[in-house]
């Protein structure tokens, strides 16, 4: 592995360090830096010409400027001769707008797929995409990986009894991963009628499926913005008689009221992953926090060994 190299970008640098343990590789030197009217500006400090590049930086908050500063390095590594830039996007931004659901909208998911190939990337590398269909919208390979292994281990660790567990679904669209957990952990299965009011707010109306009335429900989601989906979710939960109830979802975006809503919601614990990272004033004693480094970390030795890895593909 010694044309294996990672680098990475201003957005989550403790992920990359917690991937290059798990590798046991250095992480690469690269200066990013901005101009004082804030441009990025970016030097990379090694050699890297025919070097097998994976440049690691989830599009999070501030979003745009992680976007840029992602187009700008790979770039800077294409220009710098490397022989194949995979961008590892652990949480990756403006995938809500995956079509045109109503006139006159854009569809930001294949814009920034687009950006991303024009900037001189050779494959992409994420996890748990907002829609799976957006692996579509890239003219390069993708390799798309769930973080439901880390997340159920967790679980599975807890020794929740399977007559005791309800998976429940926040919504219609989440079923198909409602039902996944459900093989990996047993339980039932319950699905909230969740009714979209506006881009900020949702309302439920109903838990359709099995009863939740004194059972451990576990409500499981890709992400969490402003927390209102999944909170609403969990009141709902609760008004049907759940005994406890756990969140989880492997991006924590955290943005909005989402902590003001996570700490009057009538849960146990919220479990999310490290793909965005978590600010320190966001680091509550409801939120626990499980690293993806290692999952990531193996995606990136089979790629660079050409290795299958449609087993991680779960």
């Amino acid at each position: 592995m010694n044309d294996l190299k990672l680098f990475s970008g201003r957005a989550h640098p403790e992920l990359a360090q917690r991937m290059c343990d798990y590798l046991g590789l250095p992480l690469g030197r690269l200066a990013v830096s901005d101009f004082p009217d804030g441009e990025i500006a970016c030097k990379i400090e090694e050699d890297v010409r025919g070097r097998d590049v994976f440049i690691i930086q989830p599009t999070c908050t501030p979003v745009n400027k992680s976007l840029m500063e992602l187009l700008i390095l790979i770039d800077c590594f294409r220009r710098a001769s490397a022989e194949r830039i995979t961008a590892v996007i652990p949480y990756f931004g403006y995938a809500r707008q995956d079509r045109k659901d109503e006139g006159r909208v854009p569809i930001t998911a294949k814009l920034v797929a687009n950006l991303i190939t024009e900037a001189g990337a050779s494959r992409v590398l994420t996890m748990d995409l907002h829609a799976a269909q957006i692996q579509g919208f890239f003219d390069i390979p993708v390799d798309h990986l769930y973080a439901s292994p880390v997340v159920d281990e967790h679980f599975l660790n807890m020794g929740l009894p399977e007559n005791d567990l309800v998976v429940v679904s926040p919504d219609e669209g989440s079923i198909k991963r409602a039902l996944w957990h459900v093989r990996q952990l047993g339980g039932q299965l319950a699905i909230i009628d969740k009714r979209r009011t506006s881009a900020e707010s949702t309302q439920q109306a109903n838990v359709i499926g099995d009863s939740v009335e004194g059972k451990t429900a576990v409500i499981f989601d890709d992400m969490i913005s402003t927390a209102g989906s999944i909170c609403g979710a969990a009141d709902m939960a609760h008004k049907h008689g759940a005994r406890q109830i756990f969140l989880a979802a492997t991006h924590g975006v955290l943005c909005g009221g989402a902590i003001e809503r996570i700490k009057s919601a009538p849960i146990k614990r919220l479990v999310i992953t490290d793909t965005v990272p978590l600010a320190p004033e966001k680091n509550i004693s409801l939120i626990e926090v499980l690293s993806v480094a290692p999952l990531l970390g193996e995606a990136i030795k089979r790629i660079h060994r050409n290795e299958s890895v449609s087993r991680l593909f779960v």
